[in-house]
């Protein structure tokens, strides 16, 4: 109990810092250029996990005209997407579903140019988001304060976490760009976010872009790197896992400090991940014991502390448990693999990715071809061909897909590189269903 009082306390305390300082004006908007289906990518991945604990569907889907690069203020959009995706996932039972959609508005007359006077309508546009769920909804009575401070819903209120200003800060930033939300719910039904926020065309000149590279392997010749993923959150956990273990890392998990110091003795990772609060026993505790069972031997395990602490003051007392290094949460891939690379001198194996929306993005388009386009095409096939192929792709098993697909190309070339296309960006779940429904 303690432990989740002292959570939910950090969380509202951030909170609270971020909507006085709106409140007082010192927010204001940081427009960049940016990539969107950039961000959106990430945050589809981020979400994922997430939405596969509680057996949800996330979709993603962005109309083919909506510009690549834009030019807003990235961060406050993030937040937006993030708290209303969070929520979304929050209150969704299992199975349900969740979409987020994006879509282009242009303005339709001269009022809502107004946030900038110097600009033309044809130099700017309104970009619409909307997060909708089947989750549990929102009762008619609560709509009118959902945006308030401080003011949760029922379904909120049961939840046990969140601290009531995730909504209010959305609106707020919302504003800030230039824009304004909605919301639609149907108590036992469902709930639709729907936000919209004017912008500039943005130009991929003005970003600074990294060379995109992700570690796919370990390179060989060298040990098998033992790896202790420690969180009492369960999401957190296994989005450790399914970072670390297809790289080539062997993983155990612990859920609280107690557990940790238990699997350090008995294992000896190479590497700690080690939460910093948690129940029965807080990160640091486990850190300081594993210090003094070592004493002086070497090498010593490396323990990276994963913390939600904004305060510096923090960074004192984690290094001062006994604690090499930390990451704030969330953290970022890239990052987790890069203070490996510095502590073990792990060297990987990279993949060289293409620029996100050369092609990668394409699953996302709502304009990719609609079921009805593979319903007479699949009619056409024999209905142990299709059956082998839904069974494939609900194994998760893309080779077995491609070569399935692969027969067809000269008998049925329309569908097969229509079905190749789906397979290339990873759209399993678009060939399940429609085979799904060709079965019927």
């Amino acid at each position: 109990i303690i432990n989740r009082s002292g959570q939910h306390l950090l969380e509202l305390i951030n909170d609270v810092l971020d909507l006085s300082k709106i409140e007082a004006g010192i927010i204001g908007l940081d427009e960049r250029s940016f990539d969107l289906y950039q961000l959106l990518d990430t945050l589809e991945e981020m979400f994922q996990i997430k939405a596969e604990t509680k057996s949800l569907q996330l979709r993603f889907s962005v109309e083919a005209n909506v510009p690549q690069y834009i030019k807003t203020d990235e961060k406050k959009l993030r937040v937006c997407l993030i708290n209303l995706l969070g929520n979304a996932i929050k209150f969704t039972g299992d199975g349900g579903s969740i979409w987020l959609r994006a879509s282009v508005k242009k303005m339709q007359n001269p009022a809502e140019s107004e946030i900038y006077p110097n600009s033309t309508s044809d130099e700017q546009c309104l970009i619409l988001f909307e997060v909708e769920d089947t989750g549990v909804g929102i009762a008619a009575a609560e709509i009118d304060t959902l945006f308030d401070a401080f003011v949760q819903t029922e379904a909120g209120k049961q939840a046990a976490d969140g601290t009531g200003l995730g909504l209010t800060i959305t609106k707020k930033y919302v504003e800030i760009m230039g824009g304004d939300i909605a919301v639609d719910s149907v108590l036992g039904e469902g709930t639709s976010f729907k936000f919209k926020i004017r912008v500039f065309p943005g130009s991929s000149s003005e970003i600074t872009v990294a060379t995109l590279q992700r570690a796919i392997a370990l390179e060989a010749d060298q040990p098998v790197y033992r790896i202790l993923a420690v969180d009492d959150n369960q999401e957190n956990r296994l989005l450790l896992v399914k970072m670390l273990q297809p790289i080539g890392f062997e993983v155990r998990e612990a859920e609280n400090g107690r557990q940790a110091v238990e699997i350090w003795e008995s294992w000896q990772p190479d590497l700690i991940w080690l939460d910093t609060r948690m129940p029965v026993m807080d990160g640091l505790e486990a850190a300081r014991q594993i210090r003094a069972k070592e004493g002086k031997t070497q090498p010593q395990t490396v323990i990276i502390a994963l913390t939600a602490s904004i305060f510096e003051e923090r960074k004192g007392e984690i290094i001062a448990a006994g604690c090499d290094d930390f990451v704030r949460k969330p953290f970022q891939e890239k990052i987790l693999f890069d203070k490996m690379a510095c502590y073990l001198g792990v060297r990987y194996l990279y993949q060289e990715l293409p620029l996100l929306g050369s092609g990668s993005l394409r699953r996302y388009f709502v304009s990719e071809k609609p079921d009805s386009f593979f319903w007479p095409l699949l009619a056409q096939m024999p209905r142990n061909w299709v059956q082998e192929l839904y069974d494939a792709v609900n194994d998760v098993d893309e080779e077995l897909a491609i070569e399935i697909v692969d027969r067809i190309c000269e008998s049925h070339p329309t569908l097969a590189e229509a079905l190749k296309d789906l397979l290339a960006d990873y759209r399993l779940d678009r060939i399940m269903d429609i085979t799904k429904s060709s079965l019927k």
